[in-house]
């Protein structure tokens, strides 16, 4: 069945105005032309649209099922050309987005905000995921964009795109409770020494987990690492638990829970990045959308 929107225009037309005549010169054509092609779309159906008596014709049971179909049809129809500019120009589609734990304390809200209020069409699936696992969700192309901390592995190199967002120092996250706590506002690590450090897994997020130990041993400090978690509120769970303490992004400070304090360090700290990477193939308009919001915001 070739069914077209003009047959369709044709017998809006017609089953309004229950007159060729009429409908004719609505249409701005003879009467002839436009009766050959309501009874070939009757043909085409297989049911008469009309009644056809002496005094008029009237819409058959047919007739009055398909009017509001057609009707629909033809409203869709010509909301095509918006649709598809929109959907070129990344105004409406589907965008999925993973993100580490550290980035919603600082940079997820304010995206996500500004990108629903830009493109209110567009649906958005989030999900939490450590890098690791994002890196191999891209790979496998089952998300379109990762909110992580870097490296790129070399290779995945060639394959995704990366650009960076956030830099932020890190602070000492520590038991509110702890004796040996300075009430300054920066404390040296030196203070921490013999304290259980509660730390992310290398194999998690390697850069993150090296720059830690790296400030410890900038002091001449080997830390004594007490407890692994993957997620930055467990981690701040641990700490107001009394478990040890944790260096942690400056941004985690706006989680406030009870027993936790945080204290900037003396000693200058690695800058901690925080960046989107992406699929190199991956040419979606919605994903360059959130792409370039995330670059005026920079």
């Amino acid at each position: 069945m070739n069914l077209e929107l003009r047959q369709l225009r044709y017998f809006i037309a017609v089953a309004e105005e229950l007159h060729v005549g009429r409908a004719a010169q609505r249409l701005h054509m003879t009467q002839p032309p436009l009766s050959q092609a309501i009874q070939g779309l009757e043909a085409m159906l297989g049911a008469d649209l009309f009644i056809r008596q002496k005094r008029g014709i009237t819409l058959s049971a047919a007739g009055h099922a398909l009017l509001p179909e057609a009707r629909r049809l033809i409203k869709d129809s010509l909301a095509l050309p918006e649709l598809v500019r929109c959907a070129a120009l990344g105004e409406v589609g589907h965008i999925s987005l993973a993100f580490v734990s550290t980035a919603d304390y600082n940079l997820l809200p304010p995206l996500l905000r500004d990108f629903r209020s830009r493109y209110p069409q567009v649906q958005i699936s989030l999900r939490e995921a450590t890098s690791d696992v994002q890196l191999e969700a891209l790979r496998l192309g089952q998300i379109d964009l990762g909110l992580m901390i870097p490296p790129i592995p070399e290779k995945l190199a060639d394959m995704l795109n990366y650009q960076a967002i956030l830099s932020e120092p890190l602070i000492l996250a520590a038991p509110s409770d702890s004796t040996w706590l300075s009430n300054k506002l920066q404390v040296s690590l030196l203070e921490c020494q013999g304290q259980p450090l509660i730390i992310f897994p290398r194999a998690i997020a390697p850069a993150f987990y090296d720059s830690i130990l790296g400030c410890f041993q900038s002091v001449g400090i080997t830390p004594e690492i007490g407890q692994e978690a993957i997620q930055m509120q467990t981690i701040i769970g641990l700490v107001s638990a009394g478990m040890g303490i944790a260096l942690v992004p400056q941004s985690v400070s706006n989680l406030k829970r009870p027993g936790v304090v945080y204290r900037e360090l003396e000693q200058i700290t690695p800058l901690i990045e925080t960046g989107l990477a992406w699929r190199r193939d991956n040419h979606s308009p919605v994903l360059h959308a959130f792409i370039e919001l995330t670059r005026k915001n920079k």
